[in-house]
């Protein structure tokens, strides 16, 4: 039996918490490492958080790096890239519960929880996070730097480019393109493609403000 490999955890947020769910036999939890100084210590459940400091300290684990949230997404990449961590060295952390194809294929710094249902020939890109009870069917492409929530439908053949946002509760039809930097908000419809940067919400969803620049 192939020995757990010490794992640690950026940052300390829900889907951090959430994650320790997921690590299985796989991976021997060390700890949470986080920028906030107000949150480091021994947290309620006795797991420590840690500084910047960990990633040296403890040379040989894993790294899972998952922040981001509908208002802070779009910096993903700039956040992950800015921990200096050699990408060989992230984990993809899949829950036990969690049925990927074989046909499928999975990058790196992945984390996909409970329910989540990935079938054949998808493309799940790296520093992606896909939350529980998702559903990603037949030739899907999600790019680098992506955030599913919850009970997301994403049909056949659709294209989630990079560092996007998808809300819990949506369902995305078949064949489209969901452009760059683009946000789908909880519980949406989309039945058409959505252009780079744009914010939408709805069903059927459509545009609202402006789009990121």
């Amino acid at each position: 039996m192939q020995e757990a490999q010490p794992l640690l955890i950026f940052p300390y947020n829900g889907n951090g918490i959430e994650a320790l769910d997921c690590i299985g036999s796989a991976y021997r939890f060390i700890g949470f490492v986080d920028d906030t100084p107000q949150k480091r210590g021994i947290d309620p459940n006795g797991y420590p958080v840690l500084d910047r400091g960990a990633f040296a300290q403890f040379s040989d684990a894993r790294v899972l790096a998952i922040p981001g949230s509908p208002s802070s997404y779009r910096f993903r990449k700039e956040i992950i890239q800015g921990l200096g961590i050699a990408e060989e060295r992230f984990a993809s952390v899949i829950h036990p519960a969690a049925r990927v194809s074989p046909l499928a294929s999975i990058g790196c710094n992945v984390l996909i929880m409970s329910g989540v249902v990935i079938t054949s020939n998808a493309q799940i890109g790296s520093h992606s996070c896909i939350l529980p009870n998702t559903v990603i069917h037949h030739d899907v492409v999600v790019g680098d730097w992506v955030l599913i929530g919850s009970n997301v439908t994403i049909a056949g053949s659709t294209v989630i480019e990079e560092n996007c946002y998808i809300g819990s509760g949506s369902s995305i039809m078949n064949g489209l393109r969901v452009g760059s930097g683009a946000l789908i908000g909880l519980g949406s419809n989309v039945i058409s493609s959505i252009a780079a940067g744009a914010r939408v919400v709805g069903n059927p969803a459509h545009e609202i403000g402006k789009k990121f620049c």
